[in-house]
């Protein structure tokens, strides 16, 4: 029997089976016949597709009904601003990158300060709030089109998100959040609430133009579970259900079954870490190749197993024919780990050096794409 694994919005371990999560979930698998359709309309397929990065989804179906028939959809997706991102995190706003790009989208992205309040990262809201402004940054940096995307931070737009908090809180029960999330009499009323809050972005533009505007929301697999939720709600609220697309998690540079955490920084590759930090927690990271070069030569790598195939393959190789290259060559013996890693931790220097400097050229640009309280017209009723 595999070993059981834990999948939710806080926490993740061990290694996770994806085919047995939507079983678990009740989503969907991404079929050949959407990627098709998706390939019609955008003209081509982001390499996070074509490899089954995002392989997961709810009503993308639907979404791509409504932009055949001239209805076309919006953006959600987000951030919980609990310390610096890295290259894991990026993968939905990638992807959410390449829709506006090719479909036209606005993107409405979500700085959950009061979530990581709430949930005890931080002592204070401003701290939240600062450590968001800083990941503010890593989302302008990827080139986003200021005139299609509002970033927002929940503590600067609640009053104008509140009537619809509310409308959400009172559809939601202590006993749903309590079976989806796991809450126990220690969670605080803050916790409980939190997903009201988190449901409303899915809801905000069909608000803002007084219609039903599709929603479609870029995530981890394991964020699911809010919006769950959230389509439960919609229906009673006069508002469509979000569709969603699921990307796989980035295994942690410590093994398949590991998390990436902020609190281990060798586990993962920031995207504010310093080329020595990179390089390091590269050349440390578990590889699936032989404990020795005689037996590597012999038996060959396992590229499914290892973190640094996985780095190639999620992020850092856009080119098919030479991730097809690195992989037979590990599978055969004649490309060694230490070769991988060194390839690898060239790719990843080259990336940090060109965000890094966009990074700090959108400290001048964060006015450009906040969305602050009173940019919103008001709701007429709530």
């Amino acid at each position: 029997m595999a070993e059981e694994f834990v999948v939710t919005p806080w926490d993740v371990k061990g290694e996770i089976d994806y085919n047995r999560l939507i079983e678990r979930f009740g989503t969907r698998p991404l079929e050949e016949n959407l990627l098709e359709r998706l390939r019609t309309q955008a003209g081509d397929l982001h390499p996070f597709l074509t490899r089954d990065i995002f392989y997961s989804h709810r009503d993308l179906d639907w979404i791509l009904d409504e932009y055949e028939g001239g209805n076309p959809f919006y953006l959600y997706t987000g951030r919980g601003p609990s310390g610096e991102v890295h290259v894991g995190h990026l993968m939905p706003w990638v992807l959410s990158k390449w829709m506006q790009d090719t479909l036209g989208a606005t993107l409405y992205f979500q700085l959950t300060d009061d979530e990581k309040f709430l949930f005890r990262g931080f002592d204070t809201l401003g701290e939240s709030h600062h450590v968001g402004v800083e990941n503010a940054l890593d989302i302008i940096a990827l080139g986003f089109d200021p005139a299609k995307t509002k970033i927002f931070f929940d503590s600067d737009l609640i009053r104008w998100m509140y009537p619809l908090v509310l409308q959400v809180a009172r559809r939601i029960t202590f006993s749903t959040v309590k079976a989806v999330f796991g809450f126990t009499a220690s969670n605080n009323i803050g916790e409980i609430f939190y997903t009201s809050i988190q449901t409303v972005p899915a809801f905000m533009e069909s608000a803002v133009q007084g219609r039903s505007v599709p929603c479609l929301i870029p995530c981890g697999i394991d964020q699911d579970p809010h919006f769950r939720i959230t389509r439960d709600v919609a229906p009673g609220l006069g508002y469509p259900k979000p569709a969603l697309i699921h990307n796989k998690l980035m295994p942690s540079l410590k093994g398949m079954g590991a998390k990436m955490s902020a609190s281990d920084p060798s586990s993962a590759i920031f995207v504010t870490d310093t080329a020595e930090t990179a390089r390091r927690s590269i050349m440390n990271a578990v590889t699936g190749g032989g404990a020795t070069v005689e037996e590597h030569r012999r038996n060959g790598g396992k590229p499914e197993v290892c973190p640094i195939f996985h780095h190639y393959a999620y992020f850092f190789e856009m080119d098919d024919e030479h991730l097809q290259e690195v992989e037979n060559t590990c599978r055969n013996g004649d490309r060694l780990c230490g070769e991988c890693k060194e390839e690898l931790a060239e790719k990843v220097l080259a990336f940090l050096e060109k965000h890094q400097a966009r990074r700090e050229e959108a400290r001048d640009r964060l006015d450009d794409f906040l969305l602050k309280d009173g940019d919103l017209p008001e709701l007429e009723s709530a």
